[in-house]
C-alpha cells in the first residue's frame, strides 16, 4: 500500500531521529550565535553579514541537538547586543562551549584580488581554557563530521604573517589554537569556535547561504557534538 506524501514526512523524520546518537544522559551545550546586527563581523562580497549566517546555522544546529534530547542554551541570536563576556557567562552550566562563525580573509588578500583562493572550515580552541585538552578533543570531534560531509578545513589562519599565526593542532581535521580568543579562554568549560566557511570568497558566500548546504554543516556539526559528549 503506497502512504500518502503527508503521511511518511513523520515517519521519516522519526526514523532520522533513531539514527542519530543520542546523549547516556540529559547533557547540556550552550550554541553561541556569533556577533550581532549592530557589530556584524564579516561581510561577503554580495553584501552578506555574517550575524545572519551565524545565526540560520546555529539555530539549526541548536534545533537538532534539542531534538535529539540535549539540554541547549542557546546564546546571542535574538537581535540584541552581547558582549563577549555575558556569552560566556551565560552558557554557565553547561558541559559545552560552541560559538558559530564564518570567516573572512586578511584586507592586504582582499585588495590582491584573492577571494577566491579562499575556502573551507577552521576551528579553533584556546589553551588558557580549563579544560584545554576536552575542548582539542571536542574540535576533533566536530572537524572529523565536517570533513565525513564533504567540507575541507582551510588552514590559511596558520600563514606566518600579522593577524594569523595560528599554530595548527590538527591540520586534517582543521583545528588550530587561538588562546586568547575571549569566549574560548573565559569559558568555564570545554569551548569550540567554529568558523564553518568563508564568506569572503564570492562562490561561498552563494554556497553557504543555501539551505542544503547549512543543513549539511549543521548536521555535520551536531553530529561532532554529539559525539563529543558520549561518556
Amino acid at each position: 500500500m503506497r502512504l500518502p506524501r503527508h503521511t511518511l514526512a513523520p515517519i521519516l523524520v522519526a526514523l532520522n531521529l533513531l539514527c542519530m546518537p543520542l546523549p547516556a544522559r540529559a547533557a547540556t551545550v550552550a550554541v553561541d550565535v556569533g556577533h550581532t546586527p549592530k557589530h556584524f563581523g564579516a561581510r561577503g562580497p554580495a553584501g552578506g553579514e555574517e550575524y545572519s549566517f551565524n545565526r540560520a546555522l546555529g539555530r539549526a544546529v541548536a534545533d537538532l541537538l534539542a531534538m535529539r534530547g540535549y539540554v541547549v542554551i542557546r546564546v546571542g541570536g535574538d537581535g540584541r547586543e552581547l558582549e563577549l563576556r555575558q556569552r560566556t557567562e551565560q552558557a554557565a552550566g553547561a558541559g559545552l562551549f560552541v560559538s558559530i562563525h564564518h570567516d573572512s580573509i586578511q584586507q592586504a588578500w582582499i585588495d590582491a584580488g584573492r577571494r577566491g583562493e579562499f575556502s573551507g572550515y577552521a576551528l579553533f580552541v584556546s589553551e588558557k581554557n580549563p579544560d584545554y585538552s576536552a575542548s582539542l578533543q571536542c574540535a576533533q570531534h566536530i572537524g572529523e563530521q565536517l570533513r565525513g560531509a564533504g567540507e575541507v578545513p582551510s588552514l590559511y589562519h596558520a600563514t606566518p604573517i600579522a593577524g594569523e599565526n595560528r599554530p595548527i593542532l590538527d591540520a586534517l581535521r582543521g583545528v588550530h589554537r587561538f588562546d586568547d580568543l575571549i569566549v574560548l579562554k573565559t569559558a568555564t568549560m570545554p569551548a569550540v569556535l567554529v568558523e564553518a566557511g568563508v564568506i569572503a570568497n564570492p562562490q561561498e558566500e552563494v554556497r553557504l547561504g543555501k539551505a542544503a548546504t547549512r543543513a549539511r554543516l549543521a548536521r555535520a556539526i551536531a553530529d561532532g557534538i554529539a559525539r563529543c559528549l558520549q561518556p
